[in-house]
C-alpha cells in the first residue's frame, strides 16, 4: 500500500495523539486516585477510551482502505462506551453524592494542558477526514474533541467544588455531553460520509 501525504499526515497526528492519551490517562487516574476525585477518575477512564481509538484510526491508515468500515464500527462502538461511561460516572456521583473530592493542582495541570491540547486534535483529525474521506477518523475527532469539552467541564467542577464545595456540578454539566456523542456514534455506527 502506498502512503498518501495526507495518510502519512493523520498517522503522524495519531501518533501524537496515542503519546498525549497515555501521559493524559495515567497522569488523571493518578490524580483521581490521591484527591478521591470521581471526575479526574471519569476523565482518566475517557481518555483509555480514546486512546483504544486512536490505536484502531491508527491501524486502519497503517493496514490500507480496506479497513475503514471496521475501524468506522469500532470507533462507533467507542463512542457508545464513552457516552455510557459518562452517563454512569455522572450518575454515580450525582445519586452517591461522594463528598470527599479534594482539590489537585496535577488534576488541574493536566485539565488545563488537555483543554489547549484536545480542540487543535479535534479540529485538525475532523480536517483530514475530510481530506482523507475516512468516517473513522471523523468520528476519532469527536472523542478529541468530547475530551476537550470534558476537561473543561471537570476543570470547572473542580474549581467550583473547591470554592463552593459544590462537586454535583461537573456531573450534571457533562450528562449533557452525552446526547452529542450518541448522536455522532449513530453517525459513525451508519458510515454515514463525511467527505
Amino acid at each position: 500500500m502506498q502512503i498518501t501525504t495526507q495518510n502519512r499526515a493523520v498517522i503522524r497526528l495519531q501518533w501524537i495523539t496515542v503519546a498525549w492519551m497515555t501521559v493524559e490517562f495515567a497522569v488523571a487516574v493518578g490524580a483521581g486516585i490521591r484527591a478521591h476525585s470521581l471526575a479526574l477518575a471519569a476523565f482518566g477512564g475517557d481518555s483509555a477510551i480514546e486512546l483504544f481509538s486512536a490505536v484502531v484510526v491508527l491501524s486502519r491508515f497503517y493496514i490500507g482502505d480496506h479497513l475503514e468500515q471496521v475501524a468506522t464500527r469500532i470507533t462507533a462502538i467507542l463512542l457508545y462506551t464513552l457516552a455510557i461511561f459518562i452517563a454512569l460516572s455522572s450518575a454515580a456521583s450525582l445519586l452517591l453524592r461522594i463528598s470527599s473530592a479534594e482539590g489537585s493542582y496535577v488534576g488541574i495541570g493536566i485539565l488545563l494542558a488537555a483543554a489547549i491540547i484536545m480542540p487543535w486534535l479535534g479540529r485538525r483529525k475532523r480536517e483530514l477526514s475530510a481530506q482523507t474521506c475516512s468516517s473513522a477518523l471523523r468520528a476519532d475527532a469527536v472523542q478529541s474533541s468530547v475530551c476537550a469539552y470534558m476537561s473543561w467541564i471537570a476543570l470547572i467542577g473542580i474549581v467550583l467544588n473547591t470554592v463552593f464545595h459544590a462537586p454535583w456540578i461537573d456531573s450534571a454539566a457533562a450528562l449533557a455531553l452525552v446526547p452529542l456523542i450518541l448522536y455522532e456514534a449513530n453517525k459513525a455506527r451508519k458510515g454515514e460520509e463525511c467527505c
